[in-house]
């Protein structure tokens, strides 16, 4: 997957695209995005009437409807600012997914948002130039990165890895299959659940065969969908988004 040729950050003020997820399930890893952003000198406004980024309705082959979605946020959107996503999977819907349903009649407005769309940790390392990250757990602690589907193609894993790695006590451990699918997929998991559940149960294998302190993604649909097997199953496994993980080891 190619990312649209991003724009570089229009002085330090920036818009967020909160998520659908964030809204109904992870509203502290809004929460968190802001006070990082504003950590490293950045002024965070936020469009009270956004809604969705059209994933949904597109994944489902339902374009004319997410075309609808996708037209109205780029309305929301609009401008120059940078758009701030904490989440791979809806940032690569705006730059990736928009533009290819929108092949056949350009919008102008919906190239805009893709060209200034970025997942927050990309935006951190490749915006803003911050490549190391001055916190520190209070002890040793060994984080497995779940990398993404949506992410692939796009800078947002290395920056997660570099950000995450640079953190002291933090030991960043690889696990068997760290690129195959957790098997959420958006409505793939609602479409063929048993087959969802068996890949995800797979990628919980393999992480827990690490033994992590900490489980750690760009996507908060990965985490729902990995943790709430975990906890069905009995293996609960403690996570954080991995802008959480920033914030929450600030010195």
């Amino acid at each position: 997957m190619a990312a649209a040729t991003q724009a570089r950050p229009a002085g330090k003020n920036v818009l967020l695209m909160g998520t659908c997820l964030c809204d109904a399930f992870y509203d502290d890893v809004a929460r968190a995005t802001v006070e990082v952003l504003e950590h490293l000198g950045v002024t965070v406004h936020f469009p009270e009437n956004q809604t969705c980024c059209g994933q949904p309705a597109f994944n489902s082959g339902d374009w004319p409807a997410s075309r609808k979605v996708a037209r109205y946020t780029a309305g929301v959107f609009s401008g120059d600012l940078p758009v701030i996503v904490p989440s791979g999977s809806c940032a690569a819907m705006n730059f990736h997914g928009n533009p290819l349903q929108f092949e056949e009649c350009p919008d102008p407005s919906i190239d805009s948002l893709a060209r200034r769309t970025w997942e927050v940790c990309d935006f951190i390392v490749n915006g803003l130039g911050v490549h190391e990250w001055k916190g520190a757990f209070e002890k040793p602690t060994r984080l497995a990165f779940h990398r993404s589907c949506h992410s692939r193609g796009t800078n947002t894993g290395e920056a997660i890895t570099a950000l995450l790695s640079s953190i002291q006590n933090a030991e960043v451990i690889p696990f068997g299959q760290a690129e195959q699918c957790c098997g959420f997929g958006g409505t793939f998991s609602v479409t063929f659940p048993h087959i969802s559940g068996r890949m995800g149960s797979l990628k919980l294998d393999h992480i827990l065969d690490v033994q992590p302190d900490l489980l750690v993604s760009g996507d908060m649909s990965c985490l729902m969908h990995i943790t709430g097997l975990a906890r069905v199953q009995g293996r609960p496994i403690e996570h954080k988004h991995a802008i959480q993980v920033l914030r929450d080891t600030l010195r």
